[in-house]
């Protein structure tokens, strides 16, 4: 396991519990759903908490997916640079991360 995991997992659950603290992505799919089941969607983002080894191999809490108004959801969060260009150099570095959650139905991934 990486050192700085628990680090890592802090700041994954606060940009998943906070939307407007990292950027958010919605597809397609997921903002023909209409406004008040997106509001839905972020709200059980923010709460999710079904993180296990089979989606959490890592224990960042980085993806996560659930059932949603009779859609599969799917949710992930990655790590770029400043620039968002490139892969962060130290995800548990939020001076040099930049968080995008992305929040898709599973069948756009």
């Amino acid at each position: 396991m990486n050192p700085n995991t628990d680090r890592i997992r802090a700041l994954n659950d606060a940009v998943r519990q906070n939307l407007p603290s990292g950027r958010a992505v919605i597809t397609p799919g997921i903002a023909a759903l209409g406004q008040e089941v997106v509001e839905r969607i972020v709200r059980t983002i923010a709460v999710f908490d079904d993180f296990c080894h089979a989606n959490d191999p890592y224990e960042e809490h980085d993806f996560g997916s659930f059932e949603a108004d009779g859609h599969s959801i799917f949710f992930k969060i990655v790590y770029f640079d400043e620039t968002l260009t490139y892969h962060s150099p130290d995800p548990a570095d939020p001076a040099v991360t930049k968080r995008v959650i992305t929040i898709m139905l599973a069948d756009e991934y």
